[in-house]
């Protein structure tokens, strides 16, 4: 996918809050009220999921009132729709700053130049940052996104230096069947 094309996952519409078609919206941007004023959000497909009129920040996300949503029910109906952006409406990141989501694709290697694979996906799971390690062969792994495990992002080279975990001792390892 282009980066002109790539969408990035901002939020999520939750339940109906009232009986005048407002829905809690749980964000997943640093600034809970930056999904506000992005206002025309996407489906993961691309195409139009709704247009945020007004909102008002609450615990977990934002309330919203949406174009075209006036009852309940309409809203309701919203539940659990994934809400993106287009990554090229974000600004450019400073010198030495990246976006998580620019990780992805990205090669990874050990500071010696061994080949580990490319990152698959960034998640949280409630404890941090982690990096889904997609080998060129068996399952990926997850690697946590720290300094001590990541001590270098160079994404003009489209790589990141890694330091991956040592296997446990009594741990099987990896015989790639």
């Amino acid at each position: 996918m282009s980066e002109d094309s790539k969408l990035l996952f901002v939020a999520q519409v939750g339940a109906a809050h009232g009986v005048r078609g407002e829905v809690k919206i749980t964000t997943f941007t640093a600034e809970p009220m930056a999904v506000a004023d992005y206002r025309d959000l996407l489906r993961q497909d691309g195409s139009p999921a709704l247009t945020i009129v007004s909102a008002r920040p609450t615990k977990g996300g934002v309330i919203a009132r949406l174009k075209g949503v006036d009852d309940r029910n309409a809203a309701e109906a919203l539940r659990g729709l994934k809400l993106f952006i287009p990554r090229s409406i974000l600004p450019e990141p400073e010198e030495d700053e990246f976006y998580l989501a620019d990780l992805i694709g990205l090669s990874v290697e050990t500071p010696e130049g061994e080949a580990l694979g490319m990152v698959k996906a960034v998640q949280d799971f409630g404890a941090g940052d982690l990096l889904e390690i997609q080998p060129k062969a068996g399952a990926s792994w997850w690697l946590p996104f720290t300094r001590e495990a990541v001590p270098e992002v160079r994404i003009a080279e489209g790589r990141i230096l890694a330091v991956p975990p040592a296997v446990t001792e009594g741990e099987p390892e990896d015989d790639g069947a």
